[in-house]
């Protein structure tokens, strides 16, 4: 009796063992490489896009380039389009997905995320010369415009409205504009972002939800040790003024509260 105690003591010592290596693979790796691979949409501004020399930039490109470097390494970004970048994670195409992921219970179910690094409104966008959408109710029967997985999708949806669907924001403002849809929810910092390029352009906010969601930085699950070290970088990055600098340059003030 006594030696088969002492084997299956062994034997979950040996299972505990492999377990925290196999967790902490994944920040070896990336230590061991010197790249962060980040998963984004490069069609979402002001938070990855593209500007007009074709060079990925956005709020969540220097998060993400922030982050690495407290990791002591370099991102590494990997594009795609929106309705199949989380699932990008499963297949190991990248390491994580910075791309302002909506934390939800039913992501939490498969993924990992990081404390809230950002902090934003849903708002109802329409023509500013169509005052039939006042409200999240006057979707109903109404065309919006959505990137169809999206939490802004569901949203509209719920609300009865028909979805088109749409490759990010900038598609979907553009519908908008052209009357192919009647109108878009979608994030009130990019709106903001949206209006401070195009302050002439013939949309307004008709609506906007009370509370505000929260986005963070999503990775597999079972990384505990990547998880640790990504929220001590954005700690740090907050503590040094780093974030403070960033949210400014995008959005005039701090957008993680």
């Amino acid at each position: 009796m006594k030696l088969l105690k002492t084997i299956a003591a062994a034997a979950f010592i040996s299972a505990a063992a492999f377990v925290a290596a196999q967790a902490g693979e994944n920040l070896n790796d990336i230590k061991s490489a010197g790249v962060f691979k980040i998963g984004t949409e490069g069609t979402y501004a002001p938070f990855t896009y593209h500007d007009e020399s074709g060079k990925l930039v956005g709020f969540d490109v220097e998060i993400g380039e922030a982050v690495a470097a407290k990791l002591g390494v370099k991102a590494e970004f990997v594009e795609g389009k929106w309705d199949g970048l989380i699932a990008g994670l499963d297949a190991k195409r990248y390491d994580t997905v910075i791309n302002q992921v909506g934390i939800t219970e039913a992501r939490k179910q498969k993924y990992a995320f990081s404390e809230p690094y950002i902090a934003s409104k849903a708002v109802l966008i329409a023509r500013a010369d169509d005052d039939s959408i006042k409200s999240f109710a006057d979707l109903k029967g109404k065309k919006s415009a959505q990137s169809l997985t999206s939490n802004f999708g569901k949203l509209a949806e719920q609300s009865g409205a028909e979805l088109v669907g749409t490759e990010g924001f900038d598609q979907s403002i553009q519908l908008v504009l052209t009357g192919r849809a009647d109108a878009t929810i979608n994030d009130s910092l990019s709106f903001l972002d949206f209006k401070k390029h195009k302050p002439d352009a013939n949309v307004k906010i008709a609506a906007e939800q009370e509370n505000a969601d929260y986005s963070g930085i999503i990775i597999r699950k079972g990384e505990p040790e990547l998880l640790e070290a990504i929220n001590k970088a954005l700690a740090d990055i907050k503590a040094d003024g780093t974030y403070k600098k960033i949210a400014d340059k995008y959005f005039g003030q701090d957008v993680s509260k």
